[in-house]
C-alpha cells in the first residue's frame, strides 16, 4: 500500500491579534517596526517552496490533504498560496479528490478573491465564524462583522467550492445558552457543510486571560459549558450534520480529511514556522519565528527546533485518546481486560452507547463526549 503524506501549510500572519490567541501568530508590526503586509510576507511563500524541496527529498507519498491554516491564510494572494499547492503537485503523486482547504477571515474576502482561491486549486473553505453575537466578538477581539459571514459564504458557493465550513467558539465571559443558541441557528441557516465547535480555552498570557485576572470579565461555569456543547450537538444533528470527531459535525461526505488524518496519527508534513510534523512514529517540529524560519532556510540549515521518536508507551497512550475522540470509538479487542474493566460501569451510566459496547465498540455518547478527559485518563493509567 503506498503511504499517504498530507500537508499543513502554516501563514503566521494576522491584521490584528485576537484577544484569546495564543497561536504562531503575528501582525505585521510586531514583525518589523512600520512595517506591512506586504513587507513581512513579501518572500516567505519563497522559502517556504525551500522546505517543500526538502520534503520532497525525504517524505516520498500519495498527498491525500493540504491545509492552508494560521493566522490568516486569505491575507496573501490567490497566487502566492497557488505556488505552494502546484510545488506539492509536482513533488508528489496527489489523489484525484485530494482535499485542499483554505482557513478565511470572512473579512479578508470578497466574490473576486474567493473566485481566485478556488482557480488557485482550493476546493474546501473554513470561515472563522466564531459568534453571530457582537458582544460575544467584541469580547474575542474579532474583527469581522457577522453580516460578512453570508457574503463570504455565497461568494464561495458561487465560486465553486464544494465543501464549505465555519469554526464557532463557546464559553466565552458574557456569553449566555440563548446566545450560544442564536449563533449555532445562525450558522446551520447558512447552509455550511461542516461546523467545527470549540470550548473556548484562555491561555495564559493573552489579552482575555488578563482581563479575567484582573476581574474585569469571568468564564461561564461547567454546567453552562456543558449545555453549550449539547445544544450544538443537538441542533446540528437535527440539520442534518453528524457528529464525527468530538468537536466536529458534518454533512454526509463532508468530514474534514485532513483532520481525520490527525486523529489517525497519519503522516504528515507541517510547512512554516512553528510547525509540527509527523512521519512514521517520529515528530518534529520547526523554528517558531517567521524571520528565523526564512533566514534558515535561505541560508541552507535546517528549519527543524526539536524532533523526538514516540515510544511504545507514547504510541499506545496515542492510540487511546485519538480514536477515543471519533464516531468510530475504539475495538474493545484492542484493549485489555484490565481497561474493559475500567471503562465498561460507563456503559450503565449513559457515557458509553450500551448497543454499541454489546457489539464490540466503545463509543461516546453526547454525554460521554463532556468527560473524554476522564475516560481517557481510566484507559491510559
Amino acid at each position: 500500500m503506498t503511504a499517504q503524506l498530507s500537508f499543513y501549510v502554516h501563514i503566521p500572519y494576522c491584521v490584528k491579534r485576537c484577544g484569546y490567541c495564543d497561536f504562531n501568530t503575528y501582525t505585521p508590526s510586531e514583525l518589523r517596526e512600520g512595517g506591512t503586509l506586504e513587507m513581512v510576507s513579501n518572500d516567505y511563500i519563497d522559502a517556504v517552496l525551500k522546505e517543500i524541496e526538502i520534503a520532497r527529498v525525504s517524505a516520498p507519498g500519495v498527498v491525500p490533504t493540504i491545509f492552508f491554516g494560521g493566522g490568516t491564510p486569505s491575507l496573501l494572494p490567490a497566487n502566492d498560496l497557488g505556488r505552494v499547492i502546484t510545488a506539492i503537485k509536482s513533488g508528489w503523486s496527489v489523489s484525484p479528490d485530494c482535499e485542499i482547504t483554505l482557513e478565511a477571515n470572512p473579512d479578508s474576502v470578497d466574490a473576486s478573491k474567493l473566485m481566485a482561491f478556488r482557480e488557485a486549486g482550493f476546493n474546501r473553505v473554513s470561515f472563522g465564524m466564531q459568534s453571530a453575537q457582537p458582544h460575544v466578538l467584541a469580547t474575542l477581539d474579532r474583527t469581522h462583522n457577522p453580516e460578512n459571514v453570508l457574503r463570504a459564504i455565497e461568494g464561495a458557493r458561487a465560486a465553486g467550492f464544494s465543501s464549505v465550513s465555519v469554526d464557532l467558539i463557546y464559553g466565552t465571559p458574557g456569553e449566555s445558552l440563548d446566545d450560544w443558541r442564536s449563533t449555532v441557528e445562525s450558522a446551520l441557516a447558512l447552509g455550511v457543510d461542516h461546523i467545527s465547535a470549540y470550548a473556548l480555552i484562555v491561555e495564559s498570557g493573552t489579552k482575555l486571560a488578563n482581563q479575567i485576572k484582573r476581574g474585569e470579565l469571568s468564564m461561564p461555569d461547567d454546567d453552562l459549558m456543558a449545555d453549550m456543547y449539547l445544544l450544538v450537538d443537538r441542533l446540528a444533528q437535527e440539520s442534518g450534520l453528524s457528529w464525527y470527531e468530538l468537536s466536529n459535525w458534518s454533512k454526509p461526505g463532508h468530514e474534514s480529511q485532513h483532520n481525520i488524518a490527525y486523529w489517525k496519527n497519519s503522516n504528515w508534513w507541517g510547512l512554516g514556522p512553528g510547525a509540527h510534523s509527523h512521519k512514521d512514529g517520529m515528530r518534529w517540529w520547526n523554528i517558531k519565528h517567521p524571520t528565523a524560519y526564512k533566514a534558515a532556510l535561505f541560508a541552507g540549515t535546517t528549519v527543524i527546533a526539536e524532533s523526538e521518536v514516540l515510544t511504545p508507551s507514547q504510541l499506545a497512550d496515542e492510540a487511546i485518546m485519538l480514536p477515543i475522540r471519533m464516531r468510530e470509538g475504539i475495538a474493545l479487542a484492542n484493549l485489555s481486560p484490565e481497561q474493559i474493566s475500567r471503562v465498561s460501569p460507563y456503559s450503565q451510566s449513559g457515557h458509553v452507547d450500551p448497543l454499541k459496547w454489546e457489539s464490540g465498540i466503545l463509543q461516546l455518547t453526547p454525554e460521554g463526549r463532556l468527560i473524554a478527559d476522564r475516560i481517557v485518563r481510566e484507559l491510559v493509567v
